[in-house]
C-alpha cells in the first residue's frame, strides 16, 4: 500500500515530568534559541545537547545523551519521527500523551472544533459526542497565535462548528487578525444560518477568503434528510446558504458520493445549477471508509467505476451553467476522461496512500490516490496502471 498515514497522535515516554497542564509548543532544532522565549518550544534532538534547560519540552529521538536541566523530557516514538521545525504539537505531561496540531510542511492542516452535532450523518467520519469538548475551541484560539503568519491555507471542521454560536465567529475575527494571508475553511452543514442575523454577523467579518463547506446530498429533501438523519434539515441548509450569500459570504457545496446520493447525482446537480448557481464552488467527493462508514458500508458502497458515466452526467451539468466543479477523492483510473479537467488530488498528505498495483503507473504523480482507510476496508475492483 505504499507509504503508511501519519500518526497524529499518541503516547510519549516521559523521563522527567513536573505533571503541569497540557501546553501548545512549536517544534525546534535549535538548542540555542534565546532564553526568554525557549518556553514556547519543543526541543527536538537526537544529538547530545548540554545545558538544554529552559525549553517547554526535550523530545528525544533516542533515551539517552541529553542534559536538560529541569525542563520535562520524552522519548519520542519513531511514529513521531516526522516532525520537524515549526509544526506545532500538545504535550499532555500527566497523560504522558502527544498530539501533533499543525504541520508546517503541509498544505492540509484542519483543527478540530468540537465533536457536537445536530446530524448524525450515516457516513460521518468523525462521529458525534454529547460532551462539552469546549476546551477545543479555547486552544484553536491559541493555536491559530502560533501559526506562521506564511501559512496558506487553514481549515476548522467538527461536528458542526456553528453550535458554538458568536464564538466561532470570535474565533473567525482572531484568525483574520493573526493570520491576514491564510484562507480559510470551514466545514458546516449549514442549518446555523438559517438565522439571518448570525448569518449577517459572519459575514460581516469580511475575512477576504473564508469559504464555508456546506453539503447538500440530495435534491430530494426527504432523500437528504435520511443520509443526515434530521428532519428538516434540508430546508434549514439551503435557507442557510441562501442567507450567506445574500449577506456576500462564500459557500462552497459538497456532495458526498455513494450509493444512498448516486441515484439522484445528476438531478442534484440541475437542483443547484437552476436555484444555487451563485455559490462559488461544488465539490463532488468519494467516500472515505471511516466512521460511521464502516458498520454502514453494506448500506453506503458503490465502486466508483460502476458510477463513472453518472459522475461525467453530473460533472457536465455543473460544467454547461458555469459553475466552479471539482471532483475529489477519486482515482485516475476509475474516471472517465472528460472527468479530468475537474480531477483534483485531494486527500490530505497524512492519510493518503496507493495500492501496489499504482507502482508502475505513469499517471500516480497526478492521482489522488487512497484514504488511509481504504487498505483495510474496500476500493474499486478496477484499479490500474497506466502504462
Amino acid at each position: 500500500m505504499g507509504e503508511q498515514m501519519l500518526k497524529l497522535g499518541g503516547r510519549i515516554k516521559a523521563l522527567q515530568t513536573s505533571n503541569h497542564q497540557p501546553s501548545l509548543l512549536t517544534i525546534t532544532t535549535n538548542p540555542s534559541l534565546p532564553s526568554a522565549i525557549r518556553d514556547r518550544y519543543a526541543l527536538l534532538c537526537s544529538e547530545p545537547v548540554v545545558a538544554a534547560s529552559g525549553f517547554g519540552a526535550v523530545l528525544k529521538r533516542a533515551p539517552t545523551g541529553v542534559s536538560a536541566g529541569n525542563d520535562d523530557v520524552y522519548v519520542l516514538p519513531e511514529e513521531f519521527s516526522y516532525l520537524r521545525d515549526g509544526d506545532i504539537v500538545s504535550i499532555d505531561p500527566i497523560r504522558q500523551n502527544l498530539q501533533v496540531l499543525f504541520r508546517k510542511s503541509s498544505p492540509n492542516n484542519t483543527i478540530l472544533l468540537t465533536e457536537q452535532c445536530n446530524h448524525y450523518c450515516l457516513m460521518c467520519s468523525q462521529p458525534p459526542k454529547v460532551i462539552d469538548d469546549s476546551y477545543l475551541l479555547e486552544r484553536a484560539f491559541d493555536l491559530i497565535s502560533l501559526i506562521p503568519k506564511d501559512t496558506q491555507s487553514l481549515g476548522f471542521s467538527g461536528g458542526e462548528p456553528t453550535l458554538y454560536g458568536d464564538r466561532l465567529i470570535d474565533l473567525i475575527k482572531h484568525a483574520k487578525l493573526q493570520l491576514p494571508n491564510t484562507s480559510l475553511d470551514v466545514l458546516s452543514n449549514g442549518r446555523r444560518f438559517k438565522d439571518k442575523e448570525f448569518a449577517r454577523r459572519f459575514a460581516d467579518i469580511r475575512h477576504p477568503d473564508c469559504m464555508i463547506g456546506i453539503p447538500i446530498y440530495s435534491d430530494d429533501p426527504v432523500r437528504h434528510d435520511y443520509v443526515v438523519q434530521a428532519r428538516g434539515a434540508f430546508d434549514e441548509t439551503i435557507q442557510g446558504i441562501l442567507n450567506l450569500k445574500r449577506f456576500g459570504q462564500k459557500v462552497e457545496i459538497r456532495v458526498v458520493l455513494h450509493k444512498e446520493t448516486i441515484g439522484r447525482l445528476v438531478r442534484t446537480c440541475e437542483f443547484i445549477s437552476r436555484n444555487l448557481l451563485f455559490v462559488d464552488h461544488v465539490a463532488l467527493m468519494g467516500l472515505e471508509i471511516t466512521g460511521f462508514t464502516r458498520p454502514n458500508l453494506d448500506l453506503l458502497w458503490i465502486d466508483p467505476y460502476d458510477y463513472k458515466d453518472t459522475l461525467s452526467e453530473a460533472v457536465e451539468v455543473l460544467n454547461s451553467y458555469g459553475l466552479n466543479s471539482s471532483v475529489y477523492n477519486h482515482q485516475l483510473c476509475v474516471v472517465n476522461s472528460d472527468v479530468e479537467k475537474n480531477y483534483r488530488k485531494s486527500i490530505s498528505d497524512w492519510k493518503n496512500e496507493y495500492l501496489d498495483t499504482c507502482g508502475p503507473c505513469t499517471r500516480k504523480a497526478e492521482c489522488g490516490g487512497f484514504f488511509s482507510s481504504s487498505k483495510m476496508h474496500r476500493h474499486s475492483d478496477h484499479i490500474k496502471a497506466f502504462t
